[in-house]
């Protein structure tokens, strides 16, 4: 029987490495996608065929969509179906709305927003031919709260809540389910980026009822829920992980 694929975009590193990690371990093929890091990027292979897994590893900019098409067609090629697709792929300019220029916006909205709308009509293809498939998308807690320096980023992850609910009633009739998960202040290398990540990193660890940051094994967890046949009535929901951050002011 051909083995079940899934593709995790930007996972070279971080939630989108761990969930590969994690997808391949319970018996998939993985595509790995990355922009820049080719030497992270080889690691996550290796990493996987230890596993005993199937890799492709496909360089693309998921903001731009000719390079979108490119990555389904050596997909196709490769495998001839995919059955996962977990869009983490992410970026953004971290800077107050005031000092925000359109190239600015144009790049973030690009490569979170618009690379899941693009990547999902290509994976639903796949998908449809083997019968169904589930999509789920990385979302964060700026979509729906302020957070300093974040107004691209926010907006982008609000579009990508919005498109998980439009996707999921336009692809459930092919049997593709469509949810997203959205984190809490994660210690990961993209946070390193936040001029203000220190703020992040010491409210997590002050004010998250759970009494802990939420760690990258949480959203993994999440994701595979997403992606398991457990959740199969779930459909076009933001599943938040933050141990209840988000809960208070």
């Amino acid at each position: 029987m051909t083995n079940k694929v899934a593709l995790v975009t930007g996972s070279s590193r971080g939630v989108g490495k761990a969930t590969a990690i994690r997808l391949a371990k319970e018996g998939y093929d993985i595509v790995i996608n990355y922009a820049r890091s080719k030497s992270a990027a080889l690691e996550t292979v290796e990493e996987i065929e230890k596993l005993g897994r199937k890799v492709l590893l496909v360089k693309a900019n998921v903001g731009d969509v000719s390079k979108i098409r490119k990555m389904f067609e050596e997909i196709n090629e490769t495998f001839g179906r995919l059955d996962v697709f977990i869009s983490n792929a992410a970026s953004g300019v971290l800077r107050p709305a005031m000092e925000l220029e359109e190239t600015h916006w144009d790049w973030t909205m690009n490569i979170n927003s618009k690379a899941l709308l693009f990547c999902s009509q290509e994976a639903a293809k796949l998908m449809e031919k083997n019968g169904g498939g589930k999509i789920v998308s990385l979302s964060s807690l700026g979509s729906i709260r302020y957070l300093e320096n974040y107004t691209t980023v926010g907006v982008s992850k609000a579009a990508v809540e919005a498109l998980t609910r439009y996707l999921s009633v336009e692809l459930s009739p092919k049997n593709i389910v469509v949810n997203a998960v959205s984190g809490g202040a994660i210690d990961t290398e993209a946070l390193k980026h936040f001029p203000n990540r220190e703020d992040l990193l010491e409210d997590a660890r002050r004010n998250t009822p759970a009494g802990r940051m939420v760690e990258i094994e949480d959203m993994v967890n999440a994701v595979m829920f997403l992606v398991s046949d457990d959740s199969s009535m779930i459909r076009g929901q933001t599943i938040i992980v933050d141990g209840g951050r988000s809960l208070l002011v």
